[in-house]
């Protein structure tokens, strides 16, 4: 009886190969597979992702976050109209999210009371539900002239504004010296 109650207690290895192939899968195993996925990772010679061309798939993953755009300054400006129907008509020509509709007097009238100057700020920084329109395809010059557009379609009488330290191109042109008359 005592033999039997002996073995129910013992385990599965019954000799030294056993322990020594236990070990081994148990311990040496493990230690070569993290050594392998270690030396993986850390390799430069990894395939590329979606591609055979390293080189590239460097270099979109390392690119910069920004982009700056360098714009000629010397570029003649939009007019208004080119301006409203490029980034202003979404809203405003069909009154989306309570944007006043070009040409409506009623909805534009308290807005022209408060003059250009305030209508150009809340266009580049935007108000209610109006995000902020500068920055964009259209530089902060042209934004004041789709303004103008906008507000002068409503009955404002407000100039379309050229960029800031250029001389107006009509005022030299049109006033030569007239000469002295004697009689």
């Amino acid at each position: 009886m005592s033999d039997t109650h002996e073995e129910a207690h013992t385990g599965p290895i019954k000799n030294p190969k056993q322990l020594l192939v236990t070990v081994l899968f148990s311990f040496v195993l493990p230690i070569f597979a993290i050594i392998g996925l270690v030396m993986f990772v850390t390799s430069g010679n990894k395939p590329a992702e979606g591609g055979a061309n390293p080189e590239k798939a460097v270099a979109e993953r390392i690119q910069k976050v920004g982009m700056v755009e360098v714009r000629d300054a010397n570029r003649p400006l939009r007019p208004g109209e080119e301006v409203f129907k490029g980034q202003c008509a979404a809203c405003h020509a069909t009154g989306a999210a309570g944007a006043p509709k070009l040409g409506d007097a009623a909805a534009w009238a308290p807005r022209i009371q408060q003059g250009f100057a305030t209508l150009v700020q809340s266009a580049l920084k935007g108000k209610g539900a109006m995000a902020p329109q500068g920055g964009g395809e259209f530089d902060d010059t042209e934004i004041a002239r789709g303004v103008a557009y906008l507000a002068n379609s409503a009955g404002a009488k407000f100039a379309e504004p050229d960029r800031p330290g250029a001389a107006p191109a009509a005022a030299g042109a049109s006033a030569p010296a007239a000469p002295a008359s004697g009689g």
